[in-house]
């Protein structure tokens, strides 16, 4: 679905062109960001519209999908930005997408490939991650995830009132704000 849209489908070639492109934006003074963590281009569903499930398992996964990651990560990419994807190899838990899931963002993304920059979801009125999950819940799931900035909430009101109920619940933490926001 990704099509003329990705850099192609080259693990190495994409690794080079994305570096390119993050040193020609940081050049610019502009904020990189890699997209779409852990990777789109295995399914030909279209995340505007339904959560796309990914059947590769790990270790393919890790081989294909991630080393254009690892090499932005390494060089410094300042931003990811997160797919809403349901990839049961990344994460059992059926139906979860990838941009709300702890095991894909923090575990995966921020501890074992060690990323230190902005996390980005991608808009949280896509299909792929307001379908499966309600307006509210999903804003906060992002950021338990170790998502630090969520784009596109799908009601701005209902979810600032949804992050304080859960704070005041203690199923959001207040370190997890302050990160983000740091």
């Amino acid at each position: 679905i990704i099509g003329n849209r990705s850099f192609g489908e080259d693990r190495e070639n994409v690794a080079e062109k994305g570096l390119a492109f993050m040193k020609g934006m940081e050049s610019a003074g502009i904020l990189s960001s890699g997209k779409h963590f852990p990777g789109h281009g295995d399914t030909e569903t279209d995340s505007h519209h339904a959560l796309p499930l990914i059947t590769s398992d790990s270790t393919s996964f890790s081989e294909t999908e991630l080393p254009p990651f690892r090499t932005l990560i390494h060089r410094g990419v300042e931003g990811i930005m997160t797919a809403h994807l349901d990839v049961p190899s990344l994460d059992s838990v059926t139906g979860m997408p990838t941009s709300l899931s702890p095991r894909v963002v923090r575990d995966l993304l921020i501890d074992s490939l060690g990323f230190e920059g902005l996390v980005f979801t991608d808009a949280l009125t896509m299909a792929g991650a307001a379908d499966p999950v309600p307006p509210g819940t999903r804003e906060v799931a992002a950021l338990n995830a170790g998502n630090d900035v969520l784009l596109f909430p799908s009601d701005p009101a209902l979810v600032l009132d949804s992050i304080e109920a859960a704070l005041l619940r203690g199923t959001l933490d207040t370190s997890r704000i302050d990160e983000a926001c740091a």
